[in-house]
Formats: C-alpha cells, structure tokens, sequence
C-alpha cells in the first residue's frame, strides 16, 4: 500500500534529502516550503507534491493539512538559523527579535504542523522531527528551541502512543551540503566540528535521511518517545 508522507522544509538540505528517500519508495510525497519557485522547482525534480506554506502560520499549516488524506509519516524538517534582522535596533529588541525567530523556526513549526495534521495520523504513522546537536552544548536560542523540541517530543508521544503513532526526534551533529551556516563555516570551524566526532567524518543529509525513513519502518514501531543521536560520536549518550 502506498504511504503518503508529508515533509517540512522539504526544498533544501536535510528535508530534501528525506523527502527524496520516501519518494524512493513509491511513496506519495508532499514537501513544504516558503518560496514558490524553489517549492516548484524541487517537486518537480523529485517528482512529489509541492505545497507553499509558512509552517509558523497557523492559518496556512491548516490549509496544507487539507490537502492530505490519512497521513503516514510527517518529518518536521523546517527549521535553521534564523538570519540576522540588522544592526539598528536596540538591544533588548534584537534579542527578543532573535528568540521569536529560532522558536518559531525550530519549534513552533513542528508544534503547529503537528496539530494540524493530527486527525489524519492513524495506528501505524510516524511523526519525526529534526532536532540538533546545538540543543545539548553551545546551542544558544537555536539551541534552546531544538531543546524544547525534544520535550515536547516526549510529551506527544506519550498523548499519541496509544493509538499506535509513534514520535522521534533525530539530533543532527554537523551535516555537510546544507546551507545551514549561511556560508559562514569556516574551514578552521569544519576541522574542529570533524574532528570532535568519533568516526572523523562529516554527516551527511542521506545520514538523516535513512534514520528517518527506519523510524518510520515495522522495525521502528517499539520506539517512541525518544531523541536519536546522529553525529558521529560527537555527543553521546549513556
């Protein structure tokens, strides 16, 4: 039977990269995005459905989940670095400017997306959300929210776990062929980011991706409630 999937921030990076894996399997895939030019150019390339939407809006998140039926799988992938708002505003108001942007990015887009679609998850689906690294060391406001994340992770899963959905969040260490860092990394930076994994390599957005798609697998069905480590060593866990 075919699954329908629907991935956020499905244009670039890591949600490409998960979007292509689904639709790898005959999937039916939907991604998500801000810009209708990229949303367009990629579902095309990817031969899956493009949906134009803000996941922050609740207005537009609800209208995206209209489009769908019984939903299989949702991979909260939207998220990122926010960009800086500029140099002219006091500093109390950049502060807050910043917080705002990295838990709309990065939480709240999960959060409404989520609700949004809930009644279309049936015993059997998979919600999967992209956290980070960030939120255990060094993570900031964007550290912060991939932190909230998690706990309200924990929480859904527990509310949706008795109809058989199962909730994961997949912490990325560094992944290389993103533009996460704006093109800001510098190559001092990548060494030190390499080098502090176990394995002395970058991750790669097909590393996440083939994590998301096993979450979503038979094999995956006893797992839930949890936040999956994917770095190479860099943090671990006990």
């Amino acid at each position: 039977m075919t699954r329908t999937v629907l991935v956020t921030g499905g244009t670039s990076g890591i949600g490409r990269a998960v979007a292509e894996r689904f639709a790898a399997d005959q999937a039916e895939v939907f991604i998500t995005g801000r810009t209708p030019g990229t949303v367009e150019q990629t579902a095309k390339e990817l031969g899956v459905h493009g949906v134009v939407c803000d996941a922050a809006d609740p207005g537009r998140a609800e209208a995206c989940a209209a489009r769908l039926g019984t939903l299989d799988v949702l991979v909260n992938a939207a998220g990122g670095l926010p960009q800086p708002t500029g140099d002219d505003e006091p500093p109390l108001d950049a502060l807050l400017a910043q917080w705002h942007a990295n838990l709309s990015q990065n939480l709240l887009t999960a959060v409404l997306t989520t609700a949004s679609v809930q009644d279309k998850l049936t015993g059997g689906s998979s919600v999967i959300s992209i956290g980070s690294i960030g939120a255990e060391r060094r993570g900031g406001s964007y550290g912060a929210a991939k932190a909230a994340l998690a706990a309200w992770n924990a929480s859904l899963s527990a509310e949706l776990a008795p109809q058989g959905v199962t909730c994961n969040v997949i912490s990325a260490g560094y992944i290389s062929g993103t533009n996460f860092f704006h093109g800001g990394l510098s190559d001092e930076r990548r060494r030190t980011l390499v080098e502090e994994t176990h394995n002395k390599r970058a991750g790669t957005v097909d590393d996440i991706a083939q994590t998301a798609h096993f979450l979503a697998s038979p094999g995956a069905r006893h797992l839930t409630g949890q936040t999956i480590h994917v770095n190479g060593g860099a943090f671990t866990t006990r």
